[in-house]
């Protein structure tokens, strides 16, 4: 069955560019957002030069305006100085230049007094659980004291937001600060509900942080994006140069592709209805735009993945020669 459906939304791409443009560039990155299904993609700070001053985050718009695809590219601002600081950015200064949420990606804020001013501000953070469930719990901790605080009057409300969720522990934290009625949100990654740390080989295709967990956080991976625990599917897509992923896994970086995949895994797990809701109509509410970019889907179609073919500049993936159901005709 042919199909039209609205774009996805991905809050959680690293695209590399500026600074590491032999793991991807802009062009390369939107190329496979847009055969991937995506409207809009949200790129983390995690560049050299680190995206924590207007002119990377304006460089990095400029550039995806000139591609000419029809893929949005809205950066995600550092929370921090170059990552590694607890100087907070200027977080107006940075919106106004196009940022659309704060996180510092793979070096997370461990500082809790900066963790707290930044959610005082009431933008949306980001936060790479890197130590997942032990700083998810802190973390609703601190997001709990903001709220009383904001229930007082004294700042804004505060919107955290948990990236990659992968393990059962962490979903029954973010289950409870739910029920308590936390501004909080989290997604998942088809990874995480794909595969398990069985499927490890000794090269790093399965490479990724958080790692694969046990079947039992699959399972609860699944369960918890059925039942909305788990907002959100993002792709957390990640390359490296070919050469870096087929080395042996510990030498291997974490990251993983991930964006001409996603739909008909999360399609066939999933169903349609459910696939658009986590995909698109959520990030949409969450972010508060509305990409206009529909797209055209083969929900019948059965196709394999061939990683040589992929537009990313990665072409190593956990999903080599899998048969996946759902194909993306644009």
């Amino acid at each position: 069955m042919i199909k039209k459906i609205p774009s996805f939304i991905d809050l959680h791409v690293h695209f590399r560019d500026p600074g590491f443009n032999q793991k991807e560039t802009i062009l390369t990155g939107l190329k496979s957002a847009y055969f991937g299904g995506f409207g809009a993609v949200c790129t983390m700070p995690n560049t050299n030069p680190v995206c924590d001053n207007p002119k990377i985050a304006e460089y990095m718009i400029n550039k995806a305006k000139s591609t000419g695809l029809e893929v949005e590219l809205h950066p995600v601002s550092a929370i921090t100085k170059n990552l590694d600081s607890d100087i907070l950015v200027n977080f107006d200064e940075m919106k106004n230049a196009g940022a659309i949420a704060f996180s510092n990606d793979g070096l997370p804020v461990l500082n809790k007094d900066v963790l707290t001013k930044a959610l005082k501000t009431g933008e949306i953070i980001m936060s790479h659980l890197e130590n997942e469930t032990t700083e998810a719990k802190w973390q609703i901790e601190i997001l709990d004291e903001v709220t009383n605080m904001a229930k007082r009057g004294e700042c804004n409300f505060p919107r955290l937001h948990f990236c990659h969720i992968s393990k059962k522990e962490t979903i029954e934290l973010i289950k409870l600060a739910k029920q308590k009625g936390l501004n909080l949100t989290a997604e998942t990654a088809p990874h995480y509900f794909t595969f398990t740390k069985e499927n490890l080989d000794n090269t790093g295709r399965f490479k990724m942080n958080p790692p694969l967990g046990s079947k039992e956080d699959k399972s609860a991976v699944i369960k918890a994006v059925i039942e909305g625990t788990i907002d959100i599917i993002s792709t957390d897509h990640a390359p490296h140069t070919n050469e870096e992923k087929l080395k042996p896994y510990t030498a291997s970086p974490n990251g993983i592709t991930g964006l001409e995949t996603a739909f008909s895994l999360s399609y066939q797990t999933f169903g349609l209805d459910l696939a658009l809701e986590k995909m698109a109509y959520a990030p949409r509410k969450l972010l508060n735009i509305n990409p206009k970019r529909e797209i055209t889907v083969d929900l019948d179609e059965k196709w394999t993945v061939k990683g040589e073919n992929f537009n990313s500049k990665c072409k190593i993936t956990p999903y080599q020669d899998m048969e996946l159901k759902g194909k993306i005709l644009c």
